[in-house]
């Protein structure tokens, strides 16, 4: 294939490989909407600042994206901030794809303003009406926090003309480094040309579309997914696997590293941090067989 034309928001490794340095940029948007302003806080106070951060926005009537590292940091500040009063819910890998979508249409309409989750790069996450994304524990390096996922992280706030992003560290990373400076280096292209034809961003409008689930339930689809808890909350039973070996153990521990890799080059950062909690348990397991 010689006439061929390759479109990526997030070109990897590979991609800039095969295209020996032939790259056009597309920054510019019609809409004048900037890349978000990027603040660097604390990560000792992450979650009370956080806090104080969504009180604003809810004010405001805006929505707030959050992004942590694990599932359990996800489930205990979920349900920490619904304690004090904020109306959250947690996106997680076991949501299934409708319920995803009733979801994110709920926190456009307002029934809740605060969306936690440790992957924010899945479809359907552009949200116009999303003010702030907060990356918690920004400071530590691996695939979550890596340069490619941390862009992409931080243009989730981009559909806003109001757009911030905070992320929560105590030192700042090379990947850190790099996503603030290009988020910079956009927001001077978009800049200039928002001054050289005389564009004031506007965040979008787009319309809230009735959700797929209300139209299956109105044909009388009742659902195949878990209910929720009161905590807005899905969890998955995991099936009992009992090791008969050592070399058993550490068979399945490489399999778990070379799936949890796979997800992370795919981006399914949420699969990939689920697959290394479950590998970390099955090391623990590994040294006390010995």
């Amino acid at each position: 294939m010689h006439q061929t034309v390759y479109v990526s928001a997030t070109p990897g490794p590979y991609e800039l490989e095969k295209c020996e340095g032939r790259i056009v940029e597309q920054l510019i948007r019609p809409t004048g909407l900037l890349d978000p302003r990027i603040e660097v806080r604390p990560a000792g106070t992450q979650v009370d600042d956080l806090l104080e951060e969504i009180r604003r926005c809810t004010e405001r009537n805006e929505a707030v994206l959050v992004t942590t590292l694990t599932k359990r940091m996800s489930e205990d500040l979920t349900e920490y901030y619904q304690n004090v009063g904020v109306r959250v819910r947690y996106l997680h890998s076991d949501i299934k794809t409708l319920e995803r979508v009733e979801l994110i249409r709920n926190l456009r309409r307002g029934e809740y303003n605060v969306l936690v989750g440790i992957n924010l790069l899945r479809e359907g996450l552009d949200i116009p009406e999303v003010a702030l994304v907060a990356i918690l524990d920004a400071d530590k390096e691996g695939f979550l926090r890596s340069e490619r996922s941390l862009v992409q992280t931080c243009g989730r706030a981009a559909r806003n003309a109001d757009g911030t992003v905070i992320l929560y560290a105590d030192k700042i990373t090379k990947s850190m480094q790099y996503t603030i400076d290009e988020t910079n280096r956009r927001r001077k292209i978009q800049e200039e040309f928002n001054r050289k034809h005389g564009i004031v961003p506007q965040t979008i409008i787009s319309e809230i579309k009735n959700s797929m689930t209300e139209h299956l339930r109105a044909s009388g689809w009742e659902g195949d997914g878990a209910a929720a808890d009161d905590a807005g909350m899905l969890r998955a039973a995991e099936p009992e696997v009992v090791y008969r070996s050592v070399a058993e153990l550490h068979k399945e521990i490489k399999k778990l590293e070379a799936r949890m890799q796979a997800a992370a080059d795919k981006l399914a950062f949420e699969e990939a941090a689920a697959l290394r909690d479950q590998i970390k348990d099955l090391k623990i397991l590994e040294l006390e067989l010995g």
